[in-house]
């Protein structure tokens, strides 16, 4: 028979729910905010009258913006970027922490120390965008990709998480003779599910919303990423083609085109949460396991 919660449990529980609750809130207000913006007529804009919902329903700014091909092309590249970024990061996570777990690989430890030592020290952004420039990678897609392709953070919680698989199941393959590469592919990574799932995450994010990168060394419009094109048009750097004919310096129609390009640059990112979230919490506390 269960035992009744004391006073003081039932408080405690309380106050927990009313913090979830609050920064639920705090999470969605901002998003309804900015969808209704995106669905709502551009005089009810000016006066000023969206809050929650919207307005004088209106969905010619998202037609607007599906018809300008640069958009359409930076929406899709960023996809495409994204799928190829995420793939080669867990790739290079994966290599780099399955070595380190054992403990007979020489200079384990200058190794793992040298690579810590990458997260407190950083030449900084000139240095960087000279060594990008002396690799002939300005410009080109690649350097969208290669910079970023491995975070010492998330490369850490890998290696915790393989270093918290017993040693004994890895053992029993080298006695029946599996190698190191067998041993990984059909034992460590199928066991490594739920870290795979939130590191994918973590990276899959990290490169749908990057623009600094773009930002300082993309040079060519055709491979701007969808969120330095959205700053662009926030910024009125630069404005997509059809939004400027149809009169985007205009106050109300600008506000809902400005809306619904982010609206359309969030969503993506946000379907792919439900998907891995029975992995995310599994993934981001095993993996810590202490060493």
């Amino acid at each position: 028979m269960a035992r009744p919660k004391a006073k003081s449990d039932i408080v405690f529980d309380v106050i927990i729910y009313i913090i979830c609750i609050l920064l639920i809130i705090i999470c969605l207000v901002p998003i309804l905010h900015v969808a209704a913006r995106s669905l709502s007529s551009a005089d009810a804009l000016i006066k000023g009258k969206v809050v929650l919902r919207p307005v004088g329903l209106n969905t010619d700014a998202y037609k607007t913006i599906f018809k300008d091909p640069v958009y359409t092309r930076a929406l899709g590249w960023t996809a495409i970027l994204t799928v190829i970024a995420t793939a080669c990061s867990i790739f290079m996570t994966v290599l780099c922490a399955y070595p380190l777990i054992f403990k007979e690989l020489k200079g384990r430890k200058f190794i793992n120390g040298f690579i810590i030592l990458t997260m407190y020290l950083n030449a900084g952004t000139i240095p960087n965008y000279l060594l990008m420039k002396d690799l002939n990678l300005i410009g080109h897609p690649l350097v969208l990709i290669l910079p970023g392709v491995l975070s010492v953070f998330n490369m850490i919680i890998m290696r915790s998480f393989f270093n918290g698989i017993p040693a004994s199941i890895r053992e029993s393959a080298e006695i029946d003779g599996a190698g190191y590469g067998h041993i990984l592919l059909n034992i460590y990574l199928p066991l490594s599910k739920p870290v795979l799932a939130t590191l994918t995450l973590f990276y899959a994010v990290g490169r749908w919303n990057g623009f600094s990168d773009a930002l300082m060394y993309m040079n060519d419009r055709r491979w701007y990423p969808i969120q330095l094109l959205l700053y662009n048009i926030l910024n009125n750097v630069t404005s997509i083609e059809v939004a400027t004919q149809e009169g985007f310096s205009s106050p109300g129609l600008s506000e809902t085109l400005r809306a619904a390009s982010i609206m359309i640059a969030t969503i993506p990112i946000l379907i792919v949460y439900p998907f891995l979230q029975k992995y995310f919490i599994a993934g981001a506390t095993l993996g810590a396991v202490k060493e």
